[in-house]
């Protein structure tokens, strides 16, 4: 299971770090994905990490502004959202997926319920 938290109502200009927790013993099998959706959108992809943190992408949208990390020994993965924008505002899902290469599709094996951030202008 993942539980993501760490939403909110924020500014423009704000940052929010989003975490999400996993459940079970084999969390550094999996690689790690954030995606968003907005309101009327497909769910698109934010960033994504390797099984040990050394492969990280992200989407052209995003990158120079969040950046994605992850503590295997806390089972969680992290999501740093600095100089936030409106056109962030999306529900914010973490996912998994039990590979060795990391993936910027929405083809994840398990999903977290999302976290809502809102960014106000």
């Amino acid at each position: 299971q993942l539980q993501a938290s760490g939403g909110g109502l924020v500014q423009a200009g704000d940052s929010l770090r989003l975490s999400c927790a996993a459940s079970g013993r084999t969390f550094s099998s999996y690689i790690m994905g954030w995606f968003r959706q907005a309101p009327g959108k497909e769910r698109e992809f934010v960033a994504a990490i390797g099984r040990i943190g050394g492969d990280r992408y992200y989407a052209d949208s995003v990158k120079g502004r969040f950046t994605v990390s992850r503590n295997n020994a806390r089972n969680t993965v992290y999501l740093q959202m600095n100089s936030l924008k409106p056109e962030d505002t999306a529900v914010y899902y973490c996912a998994a997926r039990a590979s060795m290469v990391v993936i910027t599709t929405v083809n994840y094996d398990y999903w977290g319920q999302g976290t809502q951030v809102t960014v106000s202008s």
